[in-house]
């Protein structure tokens, strides 16, 4: 049975999962429809999601960056599916493979993120995406386990915080964040964290 969780909530992953290792986590959107005096149109809104792995102070360490131009952490433990530029489609547009077990010891949280790619010549923000989401899912059967659709309005905001994947006391937990931000590009958000 899927959760859906609102802003702000916390769930734990692994404590009522018994071995639980490997999850994926799914973000979704799609553009919205542009209305015109000779109809409507979709723009091509290429979103990126990411995943920045923390240490325990919240630093970004290394080539710890998994995005569309770095596939895969160093150790192999987080995998991108690979860019999807339009949105297009039912289901997850992009996703992210997590190996708990192969986490470095060091790794205390997975911050998973979304932005719009070259959002500055293109003139585009997140006010023109809707139906965003982040879900997580046990790989072993696909079910899902969280989902957390983002509602705010982040109109202006050319990238979104959208949740993150944190070890607390020995378990695995999820935090819906949803926080925009105005960063141009990826590297320019992990600079952040760095």
């Amino acid at each position: 049975m899927t959760i859906s969780l609102v802003k702000g909530q916390k769930i734990d992953l692994t404590k009522g999962n018994a071995g639980l290792s490997k999850l994926i986590v799914g973000l979704g959107w799609n553009p919205v429809e542009k209305k015109s005096f000779f109809g409507s149109k979709k723009v091509d809104i290429d979103c990126d999601a990411s995943a920045l792995l923390l240490d325990e102070n919240g630093k970004l360490q290394g080539k710890n960056l998994v995005c569309f131009h770095n596939l895969k952490s160093p150790d192999g433990s987080v995998v991108h599916s690979g860019d999807n530029r339009t949105g297009e489609g039912d289901g997850d547009d992009e996703q992210i493979h997590i190996d708990l077990v192969r986490l470095p010891a060091n790794i205390h949280k997975i911050l998973m993120v979304v932005n719009i790619y070259d959002c500055v010549n293109r003139k585009q923000d997140f006010g023109m995406i809707s139906s965003a989401y982040i879900r997580v899912l046990n790989q072993s059967n696909e079910q899902e386990l969280v989902r957390f659709n983002l509602t705010d309005n982040y109109s202006g905001k050319t990238a979104l915080v959208v949740g993150e994947i944190y070890r607390h006391g020995g378990e695995w937990k999820f935090n819906a964040i949803g926080e925009g931000t105005d960063a141009p590009h990826i590297d320019i958000l992990a600079r952040s964290y760095q």
